[in-house]
């Protein structure tokens, strides 16, 4: 097996965590705002479990971050880049 550069390791897991619908759409809400998973609930159509596991792997890869306010977790992109990844792939 080839030795990879660490940080061609890190982003291939980056794309490979984006690499599901659900995922791509979450990135593509949070370019635009900052939102909590009743939100995203609202705007996605998939359950509240479903979408928490989503942020999960989002989270992992250092996609995304949370912010608990009060009783609530607000989710936000970790890194801004990824707002200018996603409109080169979605042309937005």
């Amino acid at each position: 097996m080839p030795k990879y550069d660490k940080e061609i390791i890190i982003t291939s897991e980056i794309f490979k965590a984006l690499g599901h619908p659900t995922r791509m759409c979450i990135i593509n809400k949070l370019t635009h705002s900052e939102l909590n998973v009743t939100q995203m609930q609202d705007c996605l159509d998939a359950s509240q479990s479903s979408i928490s596991q989503h942020l999960a792997i989002l989270k992992n890869k250092n996609i995304i971050v949370g912010q608990r306010i009060g009783s609530e977790i607000i989710y936000s992109l970790a890194d801004n880049r990824m707002k200018d990844l996603i409109k080169i792939f979605l042309n937005e």
